[in-house]
C-alpha cells in the first residue's frame, strides 16, 4: 500500500510510503481518503500524525500520470482530487504534519489539512504548479490563503518558489521546525498528549474554529455556542469540573 495507518497509544500515524519522492498519484490519493475516513471512525484513535518518513513528505503529484490526462479526465478527477484531502482536512481530532524533506505542490496542500506543522530544518515547501502553467489544485489556493494571509500567499502560489523551513516558520506556514531526526518524534509527542484529552471538546473546539473561519462572526459565535452549551451534557466535561475543585487544574484523567 502506498499510504498505512497505524494505530498506537491513541496516535494514528498516516504515513505515505510511495519512494522515492511520496508522488501522489490517483491511488496514493484515493488510499488517503480511505485511511482518513478509517481514522475519522475509529473510536481508539484519539489523534492523528501525518508523516512521509525520514527523507520526504511528499514531493507533489505524479506529473508522468498527470501529463496523460486531458481535459475531460481532469474534470472528471479534480473533484476526487480535492475529496482525498479534504478528508484529512475534517479528521473531527487533532491532526499535525511532521514534514520532512519536500512539501511541494499536493505534498504542500496536504501538510496544510493538518492543524499545525511541525518541520525539520532542512525541509522545503510550496506550490510550484504556476511553473507547469497550472494553479494548485487540491486546496492550496483556499487554505494557503486562509492560513498565511492573501498577499503572501499569492506570492508562493505566483512565483511557484519553494521557501527553506526558516522562512516558512516566518510567513506561518510551519509552526515548528526542529531538527530532522527529531520531527516525527515531536509531531506523534504532541499527539500523544492530545489523545489523553476530553475527546468530544478536541472535536468542539476543531469545528468551531474551522467552521467560524469560514463564515461571518455571529454564524461562528453561534456554532461555538451551541458546542460549549453542548459539552455541559458529557462525562469529560463532568470529570474536568470536578477534578479542577478537587485536585486544582490539569489533573482530570479523561476517558
Amino acid at each position: 500500500m502506498t499510504v498505512n495507518l497505524e494505530v498506537a497509544e491513541g496516535v494514528g500515524t498516516i504515513r505515505i510510503d510511495r519512494p522515492p519522492m511520496n508522488a501522489l498519484d490517483v491511488a496514493t490519493q484515493d488510499r488517503l481518503r480511505e485511511l482518513a475516513e478509517e481514522a475519522t471512525e475509529r473510536d481508539d484513535v484519539r489523534a492523528v500524525v501525518v508523516h512521509g518518513g525520514e527523507k520526504v513528505f511528499a514531493a507533489g503529484a505524479d506529473i508522468k500520470e498527470m501529463q496523460a490526462m486531458d481535459h475531460e479526465a481532469m474534470v472528471k478527477r479534480s473533484k476526487a482530487l480535492q475529496d482525498s484531502f479534504t478528508a484529512v482536512a475534517r479528521i473531527p481530532k487533532p491532526v499535525v504534519a511532521a514534514v520532512t524533506g519536500y512539501a511541494l505542490g499536493g505534498g504542500c496542500e496536504l501538510a496544510l489539512c493538518a492543524d499545525i506543522r511541525i518541520a525539520g530544518e532542512r525541509a522545503k515547501l510550496g506550490q510550484p504548479e504556476i511553473l507547469l502553467g497550472l494553479i494548485p489544485g487540491a486546496g492550496g489556493t483556499q487554505r494557503l490563503a486562509r492560513l498565511i494571509g492573501p498577499a503572501k500567499a499569492k506570492d508562493l502560489i505566483f512565483t511557484g518558489r519553494q521557501v527553506k523551513a526558516p522562512e516558512a516558520l516566518q510567513l506561518g506556514l510551519v509552526d515548528r521546525v526542529v531538527p530532522d531526526d527529531e520531527v516525527y518524534a515531536q509531531a506523534h509527542a504532541w499527539a500523544a498528549q492530545l489523545a489523553k484529552g476530553p475527546a468530544i471538546a478536541l472535536r468542539a473546539a476543531k469545528e468551531s474554529v474551522d467552521v467560524g473561519l469560514e463564515t461571518d462572526i455571529d454564524s461562528g459565535l453561534a456554532v461555538e455556542r451551541t458546542w460549549f452549551a453542548g459539552l455541559f451534557a458529557t462525562e469529560d466535561r463532568a470529570t474536568g469540573m470536578r477534578s479542577f475543585v478537587e485536585e486544582g487544574p490539569g489533573k482530570a484523567t479523561f476517558r
